[in-house]
């Protein structure tokens, strides 16, 4: 085991509403993880084997040739944070969050997706220029994750009571796991901080122990599940092997939901060679997926410029060339965004729409003139299919 049982007693708050059957103290067994930096793991040659393989495949993704890789990069980003949502039964589809996000008005579950893309967005940024990782760092990943949802009142705030992970309700008894009591939140992160700064072990390997020992910390009391995976990026962005793309890795851990929540209790048993082999291979299939569906988005680039150049094309230098190669980036896309995205004038964006509209490029998604927004026909089908792990 990676760590020990600490037993406690759970008194009930009689402030607190109860069935009376929990109204009663009751003993609960808390895990407290060893600490993970500077500890070294002996993983089997095969288990290298899998991870070398996996760290290969996310290189190939990141070596991906592409005239305009940001907007290619902002895909796979939304991918990932979408389906990261998912795995917390946080369902989102890609239409709807486009259409929610384009017009500006959002519910609920819509808003803790776009906090997941911006906190996913801010891991990332971070890894690449921040020297060293602190505990703030982590505070304000989960910060950007919660602070325009229902949860803003515990965005970016380490927990100061216990935590627990299914059981009831009401208190920690029964539960199915409880992480470690809040005095050794702190502690236990800034280790895991030092952990991050680490470089001895392969990337994907650091990668996998740092998101399962966050996950084990569960340092918030919401939102721990998404933070723990934006991790997973920022470490491996601070590698150096995802330096331009995020492998999808939750789209695979959504659909194998079951056994990814296994896969850390492995990790706490300390079969940690086992959760890093299935972790690598998660990662080594939502590289392989993510691939196929970059060059499914460039073919289909390709398909919006011969539909643009038979309508008779413009001048190499018009707008609309440039809308073409910021679309990937945009499910759902607005004049502000189209004038932010090609640096064009407004008067020229204007242009550009009418004649991608007309060549069968855009699809006019409203009838008013205010507020209006268009989609790329034939992306939001694509990015359905990656989100759901299925190739293009």
């Amino acid at each position: 085991m990676r760590g020990h049982l600490v037993s406690r007693t759970w008194q009930w708050n009689p402030t607190l509403y109860a069935p009376a059957r929990y109204r009663r103290a009751c003993r609960y067994e808390a895990f407290i993880p060893d600490p993970l930096a500077g500890e070294r793991f002996d993983l089997s040659s095969s288990v290298i084997g899998v991870v070398s393989d996996a760290e290969r495949a996310i290189m190939r993704l990141n070596a991906s040739p592409s005239p305009a890789p940001a907007p290619l990069a902002r895909l796979l980003l939304r991918t990932e944070s979408i389906a990261s949502s998912r795995v917390e039964g946080i369902q989102v589809g890609i239409r709807q969050l486009a259409r929610a996000e384009s017009a500006g008005a959002a519910a609920p579950t819509v808003r803790e997706v776009l906090g997941n893309i911006d906190a996913m967005q801010l891991a990332i940024d971070q890894a690449a220029s921040s020297d060293a990782v602190g505990v703030e760092h982590l505070m304000a990943i989960h910060r950007t994750l919660l602070e325009k949802t229902h949860h803003h009142t515990i965005a970016g705030v380490l927990r100061t009571g216990q935590n627990w992970i299914g059981g009831n309700d009401h208190n920690p008894c029964g539960a199915d796991f409880v992480p470690p009591p809040p005095e050794h939140v702190r502690p236990l992160l800034e280790d895991l901080c030092e952990a991050i700064g680490d470089e001895t072990l392969p990337p994907l390997v650091q990668a996998a122990l740092v998101h399962a020992q966050f996950e084990t910390i569960h340092p918030f009391d919401d939102g721990n599940g998404r933070t723990g995976r934006a991790l997973i990026h920022l470490v491996l962005r601070r590698r150096g092997i995802a330096d331009r793309y995020v492998p999808p890795i939750s789209v695979v851990l959504a659909e194998e939901r079951r056994r990814y929540i296994d896969g850390l209790t492995l990790f706490r048993e300390g079969r940690v060679g086992e959760w890093v082999e299935q972790f690598a291979a998660a990662a080594a299939a939502a590289s392989g997926l993510a691939s196929a569906h970059l060059n499914a988005v460039e073919e289909l680039k390709e398909d919006w410029r011969r539909r643009l150049s038979e309508r008779g094309a413009p001048r190499s230098d018009a707008a609309a060339w440039a809308l073409i190669d910021i679309l990937p980036a945009h499910p759902a896309i607005t004049a502000p965004q189209a004038v932010a995205g090609t640096g064009r004038a407004r008067a020229a964006f204007h242009n550009a729409i009418q004649q991608l509209v007309e060549c069968g490029v855009l699809l006019p998604l409203t009838a008013s003139r205010r507020n209006q927004a268009w989609e790329p026909v034939g992306l939001v089908e694509l990015l359905e299919a990656l989100e759901a792990g299925r190739g293009p």
